[in-house]
């Protein structure tokens, strides 16, 4: 029996000897105090070396594998490996833990550092990405994390003289991070030429810029910046593990075994070689130095730490020693000193001494040792080896006294025996040897009964018996010495063995847990006269247990420590200490046993929190001395809360049943009722599984929760109000202390919490994030009101802490196994918690995201109960506790002091008074304790002869069991298990105020046929009748022999029938219900029971049995039986005749029969309809086929009920859900209003006899809820609680094509772009060279090589170009982005986007800047309105993964990085009215819809906004919480509570024929009011969510903009127009949109597309679908156009002026334009009508010749832009264009692989003269030599041609083509620019080039957008260059300007001009 309860006495861990060498690097400091930390195994070690003292940290749960010291040099951090790693801080003075930072890394924590001033943490994980993450330790919250590289990170370190950067290093990498917001930005180290690429291993951080790093081979790499700058060769001879730096200097440690010193410049001071001083020996490799003043702390790979005295280097005090690689197996206690012995897989054998926790000697043998012996005089110690020989030496000088080799498997047991003379030897090959000790080691015997390896032997104590266990867990005995195997069990029963260390045996059964056949304890040792065992298992578990234990699952005492598996363990030879030693860790364990009378003292004084894990966990044996669960609380632990389908599933369910979906609804579907309902009276309380949730408000009113509804009850009145936010069963309420928010917990798969205010029932803040699963069971807040605490019911009953108001999870940890009940926080500490439940009392503390908890000490005192409910007392030390047996436990910290029986039963509920305290219980009683539990000072019975007279309704039975108690405004509120809320008096009287049935269905429900009046009947065994009048109470009821399922009034309202569940059925009076008549018929339960219409004289009876049964009433007589149904009836309806019976079965059948006989019918269809029915409840047929959902496969339609005017059908589902449809509701997926309040299933509705009330009720939420019936018409003015129906209108939102355009554009992310032309072959890089015919020897006589290139006007000296500086860029993007123009700085500057560049362009000078630091195109832009923060700028961009970026505008400072989870871009960014918060809206599938606070880079919210398209999102301009979004027939109403997002679909119910439109802008006005452009050019108006006004035809076309003015509220609309004398694109409004004045554009287009509207001071600023930015002037109307850009790309021509600062170009918008870099403006456009594609310059200037789509070109003449000729002789594009150098011919490159050449001196007829032939692909790039002679052609299958001029002949001889001279040269193609293709070529191109003038510097543009600065020639493969980023996707031409003094590129997909200013380099 003893075995029953863990062994009184206990372990405590004294020494651990040994040090994590091994895998871990930088793990051995000084603290503060001088001690050292370090770790060992699981658990961190801070060593005093003055004391030689240890104190241990046992927060980890797994081997811990890095350590940082926090710079005060106080704190440490350490972090583990395992599946769910975490990180703890704790404190090396008291080891106890600050902080724990979980939930984000997995396999394992890598490394750790500190900041400067220690706010920060970082850390990397073992994962495969190896993730960086940094966190705000103190607060336990992650700030960032980023994946930090593709293979291992060894180090890591914060830059301590730069805020915000750390560096990385590793396998074969070096990165410098920047943290800005949540975005971790890596550089990668460039090694360059400096140094080889290698394995970086470890770093230092030092001022300006430097960065040290030690290398694999024995190198320091040092860095500034990013570049590798110098090497450090050979600072050790191999790779350097550990660099430290301090005040004075660097230390260095590496593999070979040196420690190196160097001062701050990195110079060397010193060396000091381990390996030569005295201690040291071969192989001695260095893992960690530490260097403070003059003593220097070196950490090996063999487990030692040495101390080192600067002064005296080279005698290196050794510290700590351990051993090393390999599996640790071998330990022996000395028989009579306190010494052990170990021997491991190190060779090595050693003896400690347990006294002086020193080692005291070691012996190096042959072989790796497995097992240990010393005889039993301490004179020999035998060693068995894994090759199968034993040495056996002598203790004293460990000198040989024999080696035998007799086997050849591995020896793992040994033992001699008590007396000495001989020695047995267990193998791994199955046999036990015995040898005689005296006879030197001679084989006496042998045992060879096993059939598996021998794992542990014993002798008995007169050494006449052997016994063994082998690995198959078989115990086998022999006859010594001989070794007969003994079988007969008798012989065995009287031995006494010497010492027990099997696992298998009667006497340690216990030690295995009951239903598990597995061995994984590895050893065992038995403490006979203590009584105790001791355990080592492959968990790194140490255990307890009392000996003997004989039944399996005894109860234990744990210790954590050890990591992996612990080999071996044993008491020393006075039972002092346990020693044990761990197989991986190399590490050996010293505990000191301390016995039970030792115990009581040793408590109180140091409750170490080790104290908590070393309670086991509850094993399960049968616990006979635990009482039984009390019957109610059994119930209770069985409740699940589990569903099949939760309502978050079930727009993922809807999106499956889409297709069903589309089919059946191409049929036009009824609109939904105008009728809608209300919820006005809810009767029921939710008491059976619940406690202590009612409260009173601040005004005295009361608060309580049944089904998914919190209630607000008010007394005097007898109201009620509702919060309807939850979607399911609520299970918790706690009130806030200032009593006026209230937090309810729910059921769900993602449970959420709500926080709502009780006056304006708003949610406040909604909790949720994944940390509870199943539901929420309890709630409570903190003292100071700012906290949350929550538990929910997953299986490990999570206890989170949250900060409820900005909804962030504080601090998580895993509660108990068992139901916990109740959660509460301490009034005194806000960071202290209880909780208490099954078997289960638990004290927590806050320690960062963690929180530690420990359990009750119980002690003697009492028993491990069950506790039902806690509350604190007068101090912060004290809590109570009410237990399931009655008592009330009293605790101090966290000790039992004392126990008070207080109620019979469980005590459900206790409360703290100001002085003193009320219980109830079980018992039906409320008792008043004063402020100790001393005394009891009242008691109240609740009884029904105590009822007041104005109880609103009846007591069912006395002393109900009290489940919840609150006192306040002079009363006691007292909720009860039967769902009764009652008021005590303090005088004595009780009220009662609401209640509702007991726990069981409810499914009977019938309304009165004339009177507000209802009846219901449940499994509660009751039948009540319900008065639905103002007052609101229980008139009648009464109890039944069995629970009821139906029930019906007769027409006369006299009778009541009820369908009992046991087959019977009775009629009752329906005043007194007494019995008027009864039937028992039936054996299954009664379904459904009804009264013929009229005189009422028969009586239908429908039972599971699948039979109806007719009554005549009058005479009492079964006159009719319906057979016929497959299944059991559900509903049955009688025609108006009493002649009919319509019925409906569980097999889904719709059946009539005739009465009163039972005849059955069949009737077609059609008829139905017909049929006058004098009530429908069916859910079958036709008329009402639209009620059965989308998702019918998953819920079922209970219930259904038609109002008297058959115009409304009210339906119940099983999802909870009540809906109205209009009748009849034929065609599938009727279009309906729906109304959640109910949880699960609502088994019946009933309309009242006049249709002013429907009653629903609830099944297991035992409910009966009351709700008016609004009639069509008569509509409050109030937000409407309904939700519309669910499907999306069929309707289209209307059509536009720069809608479509926009919804349907699919971004291109730049780094996974392809190429633009359609290229064949093989790339230039990749071809194989063909060897010329002539290689000319190196040194010729031959006369020089003539230019490549003609240089033409550059007089000066050639100076190469070595930088580009963006000046200008012609362009915005318009056509596909919104809202992204502003103004800045009061209209001087405006600001906008183009490409992946924003813009700051000022308006008088027309200079701009840009902010460069997007990686790929922006979408959105917008300004900060708030003056705190001036001229700030948020955009965002295209990416797979993209990130929003926060700028000042003015210096261009990044001030935060967001990245963010909207797969594939940004599309909206908005910042709140404070300025911030900002929202982003994402181009995701789900279009996720995300609120950040910015500045910290903290993501607050998000969720998915709609299935398509959302174009913008915007806050509303006073406002951090409420935004709009709106998209493709999408409007939503968004609010932010807490974490959460709340929205509401925009209602046109209110409006006649308003329809769903595709919305494109939103604006705002006062009032609540929100104005939504259209896609048909109305405006919609908006008063909070629902549709009060439309403003027809505001613009003709989409209203794609709307600004408003903050300073005045007017409103600026931009819309699609055409010009017209009244109208215009762009109308200012008043402020309610009723007025407007409208503007035209003086563009000349043919309709105005404005994109964008601002509007400063007297200014509007416009963004156009035509890349222009225009201002208007509100006064006068003037117009004037300050950015212009081509419309639509690609730009393919580009052409630079031979003189002067112009270019042109020319686009497919079918314009070519004349640009003046130095006026910064557009001088002129031409019109084409053609998309054009080339255009060139004349060598003189004066003509321009342009190449279009079409095939045609044109020649002006530049003074008049007058046509001088032009010509088409080809079909397709004409893809370059060019004059020769003397002006006399024009070649035509086109894409029919042909050249034509046209001679101009001719005139403007232009014939062709020649052309080139067998061009192999089209034309890409022509060049005319500077003789104007030779013309070369790159095509687009990768080749360059030359061909002779004019006569078009080929040139083949290389010899001649590389004489040749060029006049200029753009191609992209031969070998002088071959370097310019890079690697990463596959699939995409360089798309042009262009060299200098001077003929020395190249430029390239390409598909990835990048423009590369090259020299030329560049002939070598991937040659060296510059990138400059700006462009989108496809640079299409690229062009220098005269004198080279610029670059103009042109983009492909972004239409913009980029003109980049040379820098050269100076003379």
């Amino acid at each position: 029996m003893a075995a029953r309860s863990a062994p009184s006495c206990h372990l405590r861990l004294e020494w651990v000897y040994g040090y994590r060498g091994h895998q871990c690097r930088n793990n051995l400091y000084y603290t503060a105090a001088k001690e050292i930390v370090y770790f060992v195994a699981g658990v961190g070690v801070v060593y005093s070396p003055r004391e030689h003292r240890q104190k241990f940290y046992r927060g980890h749960s797994d081997d811990i594998i890095s350590l940082a010291l926090h710079p005060e040099r106080v704190l440490v951090a350490t972090g583990q490996v395992g599946k769910e790693p975490y990180i703890c801080i704790w404190d090396s003075y008291t080891v106890q833990t600050i902080s724990v930072l979980k939930d984000v890394h997995t396999h394992g924590i890598a490394c750790l550092a500190f900041d400067l001033d220690g706010q920060r943490l970082v850390s990397v994980g073992l994962d495969s990405k190896n993730a960086v993450c940094v966190w705000d330790w103190k607060r336990g919250k992650m700030l960032s994390m980023a994946p930090g590289h593709t293979d291992r990170i060894f180090d890591i370190s914060w830059d301590l003289y730069q805020p915000n950067k750390l560096v990385s290093c590793g396998v074969k990498h070096i990165k410098f991070w920047s943290l800005c917001g949540n975005a971790l930005t890596p550089k990668r180290g460039v090694f360059g030429k400096t140094g080889d690429l290698q394995t970086i291993l470890c770093l230092a951080c030092a001022r300006d810029e430097l960065t040290y790093s030690g290398a694999l081979n024995g190198d320091i790499y040092v860095w500034k910046g990013i570049n590798l700058i110098r090497t450090i060769q050979g600072a050790h001879a191999a790779g350097i593990f550990s660099m430290n730096a301090c005040e004075e200097g660097f230390a260095t440690g590496g593999r070979d075994g040196c420690i190196r010193l160097w001062d701050l410049t990195f110079k060397p001071i010193t060396v000091i070689d381990l390996r030569e001083t005295d201690q040291g020996y071969k192989g001695l490799s260095v893992r960690s130095v530490c260097w403070r003043g003059d003593h220097i702390l070196v950490g090996t790979q063999d487990s030692e730490i040495f101390e080192i005295v600067v002064q005296e280097r080279n005698k290196p005090f050794l510290i700590m020693q351990g051993h090393c690689e390999g599996e640790l197996w071998a330990l022996a206690v000395h028989p009579t000193k306190p010494l052990a012995v170990t021997g491991s897989d190190d060779r090595s054998v050693r003896i400690w001494s347990l006294v002086d926790h020193a080692l005291i000697a070691r012996c190096n043998m042959e072989e790796p040792i497995r097992c240990a012996a010393v005889n039993a005089d301490g004179i020999h110690l035998a060693l068995g080896m894994k090759d199968g020989s034993f040495t056996v030496l002598r203790v004293r000088d460990m000198t040989e006294v024999v080696h035998i080799k007799d086997r050849k498997e591995a020896i793992h047991e040994l033992k001699y025996s008590p007396d000495g003379t001989y020695l047995a030897v267990g193998c791994n090959d199955s046999s036990v040897d015995i040898y005689g000790v005296a006879q030197r080691y001679k084989k006496v015997g042998e045992c060879l009964g096993s059939l598996s390896f021998i794992t542990h032997l014993d002798w008995s104590s007169d050494s006449r018996y052997l016994q063994t266990n082998d690995g198959n867990g078989k115990r086998l005995f022999y006859r010594m010495p001989g070794g007969k195997e003994v079988t007969s069990t008798e012989e065995i029963k009287g031995v006494h063995w010497a010492s027990w260390t099997c696992v298998s045996g009667l006497e340690v059964n216990g030690i295995w847990p009951k239903y598990s056949d597995i061995n994984d304890i590895n050893s065992v040792d038995g403490n006979y006269i203590g009584q105790v065992l001791v355990t080592a298992d492959d968990y790194g578990i140490i255990k307890l247990f009392r000996y003997p234990c004989l039944r399996k699952g005894a109860k234990f005492r744990k210790y954590i420590g050890h990591s992996a598996h612990v080999t071996n363990v044993r008491w020393s030879h006075d039972y002092q200490w346990v020693i044990s030693i761990g197989g991986a860790d190399h590490s050996v364990f010293q505990w000191k046993f301390i016995p039970e009378r030792k115990l009581k003292d040793a408590v109180h004084i140091a409750p170490q929190e080790s104290l908590a894990d070393s309670h086991s966990d509850e094993s399960d044996s049968d616990l006979s001395d635990v009482p039984e669960l009390d019957s109610e609380i059994e119930q209770e632990t069985q409740l699940t809360y589990r569903r099949q389908v939760y309502k978050e599933d079930l727009p993922q369910l809807k999106e499956q049943c889409k297709e069903k979906q589309k089919s059946a609804t191409s049929k036009r579907r009824e609109r939904a009722p105008g009728n809608s309902i209300r919820l006005h009276f809810v009767h029921g309380y939710r008491g059976y599984d619940c406690r202590s949730n009612l409260f009173y408000t601040q005004i005295g009113e009361i608060v309580y929760h049944v089904a998914a509804v919190g209630v607000i009850y008010n007394r005097q009145q007898n109201t009620q109000r509702f919060y309807l936010g939850h979607d399911d069963d609520i299970l918790c309420l706690t009130i806030h202390p200032l009593k006026d928010y209230v937090a309810t917990g729910q059921v769900g798969r993602d449970p959420s919490i709500h926080i709502w205010d009780t006056e304006t029932i708003k949610p406040l803040s909604i909790l949720k994030g994944g940390h509870h699963q199943y539901g929420v069971s309890a709630v409570d807040f903190s003292a100071d009101g700012k906290r949350l605490a929550s538990v929910g019911i997953d299986d490990s009953h999570t206890v989170v802490l949250w900060d409820w108001k900005k909804g962030e999870k504080l601090s998580i940890a895993r509660g108990s196994k068992d139901k916990i009940f109740v959660v509460k926080m301490n009034p005194y500490v806000p960071d202290k918690l209880i909780t208490a439940g099954i078997k289960h009392m638990k004290f927590w503390r806050k320690a960062g995201g963690g929180l530690i908890g420990r359990k009750g000490y119980i002690g003697t005192l009492g028993k491990n109960d069950t506790m039902m409910c806690a509350v604190y007392g007068w101090t912060e030390e004290m809590a109570f506790s009410g237990t399931s047996t009655g008592d009330v436990c009293i605790w101090r910290d966290i000790f039992l002091v004392k126990t008070v029986k207080a109620h019979d039963g469980p005590v459900f509920s206790m409360h703290a008074l100001e002085k003193g305290f009320v219980t109830g219980g079980k018992d039906g009683i409320v008792a008043l304790w004063d402020d100790s539990f001393e005394r009891c000072l009242k008691t109240y019975a609740i009884k029904r002869a105590a009822l007041a007279p104005g109880s609103k309704g009846l007591l069912l039975e006395d002393n109900p069991s009290i489940r919840a108690i609150s006192l306040g405004h002079g009363h006691i509120l007292v909720g009860t298990k039967n769902g009764e809320i009652l008021e005590v008096d303090k005088s004595g009287p009780i009220t009662l105020l609401v209640q509702g049935h007991m726990e069981g269905e409810v499914w009977g429900l019938a309304t009165h046929p004339y009177l507000p009046i209802c009846a219901t009947v449940s499994d509660d065994k009751t039948l009540r009748i319900w008065d639905l009048s103002p007052s609101h109470c229980m008139l009648a009821v009464r109890k039944l022999k069995k629970g009821g399922r139906c029930c019906c009034f007769s027409p006369d309202g006299k009778a009541l029938a009820v369908g009992l569940n046991d087959g019977s059925f009775l009629m009752a009076n329906a005043d007194t219900l007494e019995d008027l008549v009864s039937f028992h018929h039936r054996k299954d339960m009664i379904s459904d029971i009804r009264f013929s219409p009229g005189s009422g004289k028969y009586l239908a009876v429908a039972s599971h049995d699948s039979f109806i049964d007719i009554y005549n009433v009058m005479n009492s007589k079964r006159v009719g039986i319906c057979k016929g149904a497959t299944s059991y009836i559900t509903h049955i309806d009688w025609d108006i005749r009493g002649k009919l019976l319509q019925v409906n079965t569980g097999a889904k059948e719709q059946l009539f029969f005739e009465a009163p006989r039972g005849k059955k019918q069949t009737i077609p269809s059609v008829e139905v309809e017909k049929i006058a029915w004098a009530s429908w409840t069916s859910v079958l047929g036709l008329c009402c086929e639209g009620i059965w959902p989308v998702i019918g496969e998953v819920t079922d339609v209970t219930a259904s009920c038609l109002t008297s005017d058959k115009m409304v059908l009210a339906t119940g589902d099983d999802l909870g859900f009540v809906k109205l449809f209009r009748y009849p509701t034929k065609g599938k997926f009727g279009k309906f209003k729906r109304y959640v309040a109910h949880s699960t299933h609502v088994t019946n509705v009933r309309w009242t006899y006049d249709d002013s009330m429907l009653v629903t009720l609830g099944g297991t939420d035992m409910s009966l809820m009351v709700w008016t019936n609004e009639m069509e018409g008569y509509r409050e003015k109030r937000p409407c609680d309904s939700e519309e129906s669910d499907i999306d209108s069929e309707e289209d939102g209307g059509y536009d094509s720069d809608v479509t355009r926009e919804n349907e554009i699919s971004y291109t992310i730049r780094a996974l772009s392809t190429n633009i032309r359609p290229m064949l072959g093989i790339k230039p890089h990749l071809q194989q060279k063909e060897p010329s015919i002539d290689e000319r020897p190196p040194v010729s006589r031959a006369p020089p090589q003539p230019e490549k290139l003609q240089t033409n006007n550059v007089g000066k000296k050639k100076r190469p170009i070595e930088d580009l500086v963006l000046e200008l860029i012609f362009g915005y993007r318009g056509r596909d982005c919104r809202n992204n123009v502003h103004y800045l700085n009061d209209g001087d500057d405006i600001i906008y986007h183009t490409a992946s560049v924003g813009i700051l362009h000022n308006v008088a000078t027309g200079s701009q800047s840009f902010y460069q630091e997007h990686n790929d195109d922006i979408l959105c832009l917008t300004v900060n309105q708030h003056p705190k923060f001036i001229n700030i700028v948020a955009t965002g961009q295209v990416a797979t993964a993209p990130s929003i970026h926060i700028w000042d505008a003015m210096n261009k400072q990044t001030l935060s990085i967001l990245r963010c989870y909207h797969s594939k871009g940004v599309c909206s960014v908005s910042f709140s009215a404070t300025g911030k918060l900002l929202l982003s809206v994402g181009l995701d599938p789900e279009h996720t819809i995300t609120i950040w606070r910015w500045q910290e880079g903290a993501k607050i919210a998000s969720r998915a906004g709609h299935n398509q398209r959302i174009f913008v999102a915007e806050f509303r301009p006073d406002s951090d919480t409420q935004f709009v979004s709106v998209g493709v027939k999408h409007v939503k109403f968004w609010t932010l509570a807490g974490r959460a997002l709340l929205s509401k679909k925009g209602l046109l119910s209110t409006l006649e024929d308003a329809r769903m439109q595709t919305m494109l802008a939103i604006a705002f006005g006062a009032n609540n009011l929100t104005f939504t452009g259209t896609i048909s050019g109305d405006v919609c108006v908006w008063k909070d969510h629902i549709l009060c006004r439309i403003v027809a035809r505001a613009h003709n076309g989409p209203v794609f903009a709307m600004y408003t003015t903050l300073r005045d509220g007017l409103i600026v609309t931009g819309g699609k127009e055409r010009p017209s004398k009244e109208g215009g694109a762009v109308k200012l409004w008043d402020q309610e949109l009723r007025r407007c004045r409208a503007f035209r554009l003086e563009t000349g287009q043919a309709t105005d597309c404005v994109r964008s509207v601002c509007r400063g001071k007297g200014k509007i600023l416009v963004g156009t679908r035509n890349a222009e930015i225009i201002e208007v002037g509100e006064k006068n109307a003037a117009c004037n156009i300050l950015v212009n850009g081509h419309v639509d790309g690609p730009i393919w021509g580009l052409a630079t002026h031979p003189s002067r600062d112009f270019f042109l170009s020319a686009a497919e918008d079918g314009t070519v334009r004349l640009w003046d870099i130095a006026d910064k403006k557009m001088l002129n456009k031409v019109n084409l009508g053609h998309a054009a594609r080339t255009v060139c310059y004349s060598p003189e200037g004066d003509m321009v010749a342009i190449g279009m789509k079409n095939g045609e070109f044109i020649i002006l003449l530049v003074s008049s832009l007058k046509i001088w000729g032009k010509k088409r002789d080809r079909r397709c594009a004409i893809h370059d264009i060019r004059f020769s150098p003397d002006s006399r011919y024009l070649a035509v490159g086109s894409s029919e692989n042909s050249v034509d050449f046209y001679d101009l001196t001719l005139g403007p007829t232009l014939n062709r003269i020649s052309y080139c032939k067998d061009i192999p692909s089209f034309v890409i790039q022509m060049d005319f030599s500077a003789d104007s002679s030779y013309l070369q052609v790159s095509s687009g299958c990768y080749k360059r041609h030359v061909y002779e001029v004019p006569s078009g002949k080929h040139l083949m001889d290389h010899a001649a083509i590389d004489r040749i001279t060029w006049a200029t040269w753009t191609s992209i193609l031969g070998d002088e620019v071959l370097g310019i293709w890079s690697r990463h070529a596959e699939k995409a191109d360089v798309n042009c080039a262009c060299v200098s003038h001077s003929g020395i510097s190249l430029v390239t543009g390409d598909d990835f957008g990048m423009v590369k600065l090259f020299d030329f020639p560049c002939p070598e493969k991937f040659a060296k260059h510059k990138r400059f980023l700006g462009h989108s996707p496809h640079v299409t031409n690229i062009r220098f300007t005269s004198g080279d003094r610029h670059v103009v590129s042109a983009g492909g997909d972004d239409c913009s001009l980029f003109v980049w200013k040379c820098v050269h380099t100076p003379h």
